[in-house]
């Protein structure tokens, strides 16, 4: 179920994979305009602002943070298991499907940061939203692991 069609090429994987992960980091850029034409006030940075924000909100900015981390951090520790499974069962298809995870992972961050926009006002909204983006960007696919999931070593 998860072996791709015997038509499709590795390069083609690789392709389709490059073309996904970039729709995924592109939509982390939405994210700033989608809050910059919805709430164009907290891009006037005023820096002298807490980095917790306002005692009641602190709370809960701590634990989007951690959990935000939390996610990024779990997506490599996910694909890494996706690719490993994918290179010993010989199954190129589950490559793809590690990146989408690792890749929506990273993107929980940035909608954190979404959240913290619209929710609370909160102005440092862009650190979570950046931290999604560079997730993604870490997890740019390489056509070694395709062809390493591809192709059996002989002994």
């Amino acid at each position: 179920m998860n072996q791709a069609p015997q038509n499709i090429s590795v390069e083609q994987m690789y392709r389709t994979s490059v073309i996904i992960w970039l729709a995924l980091l592109v939509s982390q850029l939405l994210f700033f305009v989608l809050i910059y034409f919805t709430k164009p006030e907290l891009f006037r940075f005023d820096f002298s602002k807490p980095l917790l924000g306002d005692g009641e909100n602190s709370v809960f900015i701590i634990a989007l943070a951690f959990v935000a981390l939390t996610t990024v951090a779990m997506s490599f520790v996910l694909k890494s298991k996706f690719y490993n499974q994918a290179v010993n069962e010989q199954k190129p298809a589950l490559i793809q499907s590690g990146l989408v995870v690792a890749c929506a992972l990273c993107e929980s961050s940035a909608l954190f940061g979404v959240v913290l926009a619209f929710a609370f006002d909160y102005q440092y909204f862009f650190l979570w939203i950046i931290l999604g983006a560079i997730g993604v960007l870490l997890h740019f696919p390489k056509r070694d692991t395709f062809i390493a999931a591809s192709y059996k070593r002989g002994n």
